[in-house]
């Protein structure tokens, strides 16, 4: 005895006629031999059809829903179903037919040698997300990415690529069908943060402690850069907030784009734990040497 056709499909006896025939897409595309060519699939795949017969035909569906029919289509007490030769609907004017074969030679080549018919069909592009470190997506990178079903792609990654942007690899996508031309990868870059670099349009922004005496007498120190560390003076009496241009060191030149700089702004960092020397020396320097830091802003 054949099972309840809305158990088949996994659906509630409310669905509606579009809940039906997404439904039935699904399992066909999953269950069908082409693609799982096992004897269980097999039986499972053709309950799902004459399910989905069933119940995408509104007046076959409300005879059984009344209990005229059965689930095959028979009526109750006769025996014999109301069914086309072949096991199949014929189409009428208007009719929202779906049959297998017209969404199997949509998506997938047969793994039994060739297709269903004579239809042919460029492959549908594959899309992907990945992870690009900063430093890689700034200098741009050659990365061999495998994917979850072992498949390796070979992929560039251009100087200065942001978030969001995406790279089309010809001809990594699906396979087409009937010898048509596979679909492409489409790789949306997604770029990871950096614990000391920022990036805006390309130029890199940085922030650079420095210690007391350096901010005010002034020295060289050296600075990370996504090129390597530099030499970098700073300059006596430099505050936190001071901000000093390292001319070429953002992005590299790419195409017409010139290179990009870096802009490193100076935190002054006090001595942790505190001085006990520097807090005797600030105790006497301090009232006679007081200076305006806080200034009230301008009133209207």
């Amino acid at each position: 005895m054949m099972k309840d056709p809305y158990q088949i499909l996994g659906l509630r006896r409310t669905a509606t006629a579009d809940e039906i025939k997404r439904t039935y897409r699904r399992l066909a595309k999953k269950l069908h031999p082409d693609i799982n060519p096992d004897k269980r699939v097999e039986q499972q795949f053709r309950e799902a059809t004459q399910a989905y017969e069933l119940l995408s035909d509104p007046a076959k569906r409300a005879r059984f829903d009344r209990g005229e029919i059965d689930a095959s289509g028979a009526e109750r007490g006769f025996g014999y179903a109301r069914r086309e030769p072949g096991g199949r609907r014929t189409a009428r004017p208007g009719d929202d037919e779906v049959f297998v074969e017209d969404i199997i030679s949509d998506l997938f080549r047969s793994r039994r040698g060739g297709t269903r018919g004579s239809a042919t069909s460029r492959g549908s592009d594959a899309s992907f997300m990945l992870p690009v470190p900063f430093l890689e997506a700034a200098l741009g990178a050659k990365k061999r990415v495998t994917l979850a079903e072992g498949k390796t792609l070979d992929i560039t990654i251009p100087i200065g690529i942001e978030s969001g942007q995406t790279l089309r690899l010809k001809g990594q996508g699906n396979p087409g069908i009937g010898g048509a031309p596979p679909g492409d990868a489409l790789v949306e870059v997604q770029v990871e943060s950096h614990p000391v670099f920022t990036r805006k349009e390309r130029d890199i922004h940085s922030e650079l402690p420095v210690t007391l005496s350096e901010a005010v007498l002034g020295g060289g120190v050296t600075a990370p850069t996504v090129h390597g560390p530099v030499a970098l003076k700073v300059p006596p009496g430099s505050n936190s907030g001071t901000t000093l241009r390292l001319k070429g060191k953002g992005l590299p030149a790419h195409g017409a784009s010139a290179a990009g700089d870096q802009y490193v702004r100076l935190r002054v960092v006090l001595p942790d734990p505190p001085d006990p020397e520097l807090t005797r020396f600030l105790e006497t320097w301090s009232p006679a040497h007081a200076y305006e830091v806080r200034k009230e802003p301008d009133a209207d």
